[in-house]
């Protein structure tokens, strides 16, 4: 088995550091979706983008890696905290708005489990295997 494809089916986090980073993931839901009530936010516009970057797994029809790239850049706070800061910087309600709904998506996701994805498949996460069938290795 090459050494890379191994690595990437086991590294995941476990125990009491895999149940924190989802209870992070909980508290960046939990926390943005009050942010964006009490910004008086759109629920019509968060009910429409809440789901946007999972629009990232068509990427999945380019290949394993294509698809784990593109993944993980829809899914890294990376995006959604430029967005933040530069809808802070130009005082834009709207680019504020789209910030506090991606960085929920991303916070209800890890929330649930669904960690950033390492290019061996899309059941390989960084917070563990996900899937109906997650005891077999690749």
């Amino acid at each position: 088995m090459n050494g890379t494809i191994a690595t990437e089916t086991t590294g995941a986090v476990t125990g009491g550091m895999r149940t924190l980073l989802r209870l992070e993931g909980l508290t960046l839901f939990a926390g943005m979706t009050l942010l964006y009530a009490v910004w008086d936010g759109s629920w019509w516009l968060y009910a429409i983008l809440f789901l946007v970057p999972d629009l990232s797994f068509v990427a999945y029809l380019a290949g394993q890696r294509i698809g784990a790239i593109i993944y993980n850049t829809a899914h890294s706070y990376m995006a959604p905290v430029a967005l933040m800061t530069t809808g802070f910087a130009l005082a834009s309600p709207l680019v504020l708005s789209i910030a506090m709904i991606w960085m929920a998506h991303i916070g209800i996701d890890r929330a649930l489990g669904y960690g950033l994805k390492y290019s061996a498949g899309f059941s390989h996460t960084h917070l563990g295997r996900i899937g109906k069938d997650t005891t077999k290795t690749a």
